[in-house]
């Protein structure tokens, strides 16, 4: 198994204009297609289908968030009755920091809690509240319907509008990254257009700064004794939706099980497909990009993290110069 990279980035400032404070995804290219990170205070929705890494990705960014804010309250609402603590913790997630959510089985109840924890916290420090995953929670009044009584989820949809309104800009002032995690749903009938919805209502569309699509890509196999075994997956990440920096921006990276993103792969790979691996020193040998790899992972910690911070910053030249051959040249106004 690869070794965990040991140079976490740091959170960075965005547009002194926006004054948003941008917490690091934990993958270099995710960072660049989003616009730097994810934004304190803000509402970012991940949807995806299954095993497409959608709560790896909270861990992911909850793991960051502690390393950057010792201080930062760390908030989990698990709603889908699977979720794995000594796995996340593997991973790099600081379970005993997290208040784990209990108890919460409708929209309301959650909204509630939220409500709650946002009048007994202290409001100097940061925080991140991960909501995993909305489409498993119901409404109270599907609760009091029959099992086969129709529901076309109204009630939820209107209660999230209603809750959005009511602490949008208290989540803004206390600094709280909200992360909510949805289900792909296929769009009956829909024949032009997305074949694909989650559930939950329009009110999400409007009060997130950030939807990032997950979609799988392609199965990672590895043959060891003739035994066969997938050892991870290719994920494509598209930014549906992004009011911090350039829409429709993708990133693919590796998903390795019992470790997560490997952000060094990614950006390699990066490099590679954008002929700018000749930017790092260390892949010059001839060797393929995997054979590269594998001897960079036994190598000592000193040589890694310097590889690593050197592909990371390779990445974000090489991102930077990309997006600016693709900007007008003309200003609007003189």
């Amino acid at each position: 198994m690869a070794r965990p990279t040991l140079d976490v980035p740091r959170a960075v400032m965005a547009d002194p204009l926006t004054k948003l404070t941008l917490l690091p995804t934990g993958c270099t290219l995710l960072d660049c297609a989003l616009g730097g990170g994810y934004p304190l205070g803000r509402v970012v929705n991940i949807v995806g289908d299954r095993s497409t890494g959608k709560t790896l990705v909270a861990i992911e960014a909850t793991a960051n968030f502690a390393h950057e804010y010792q201080k930062g309250d760390i908030y989990y609402a698990e709603t889908e009755s699977s979720f794995d603590r000594g796995y996340a913790a593997n991973l790099g997630m600081p379970v005993d920091r997290i208040d784990f959510l209990e108890g919460i089985d409708t929209i309301e109840d959650y909204f509630e809690a939220v409500a709650k924890l946002l009048k007994g916290r202290n409001k100097i420090n940061p925080g991140i509240l991960v909501l995993d995953s909305l489409d498993a929670l119901s409404d109270r009044q599907e609760l009091d319907r029959k099992i086969d009584e129709g529901s076309y989820g109204a009630a939820k949809a209107k209660f999230m509008s209603q809750m959005f309104r009511r602490q949008i800009r208290e989540l803004e002032e206390q600094q709280i990254l909200v992360l909510i995690i949805s289900q792909i749903r296929d769009n009956i009938g829909v024949t032009f257009g997305k074949k694909y919805t989650r559930s939950g209502g329009r009110a999400l569309d409007f009060y997130a700064s950030q939807i990032l699509y997950l979609a799988h890509i392609k199965t990672l196999r590895r043959t060891v004794q003739r035994i066969d075994r997938p050892v991870g997956v290719i994920i494509k990440a598209k930014v549906e939706k992004n009011k911090i920096g350039n829409p429709f921006r993708e990133a693919q990276f590796q998903i390795k099980f019992g470790y997560g993103i490997d952000d060094v792969a990614a950006c390699a790979q990066f490099l590679d497909d954008s002929d700018g691996l000749d930017m790092v020193d260390y892949f010059s040998s001839g060797k393929t990009i995997q054979a590269t790899l594998n001897k960079l992972d036994r190598e000592d910690d000193s040589v890694y993290d310097d590889v690593a911070k050197q592909l990371r910053r390779a990445v974000r030249v090489r991102w930077r110069a990309i997006e600016d051959s693709f900007r007008p040249i003309r200003k609007k106004y003189p």
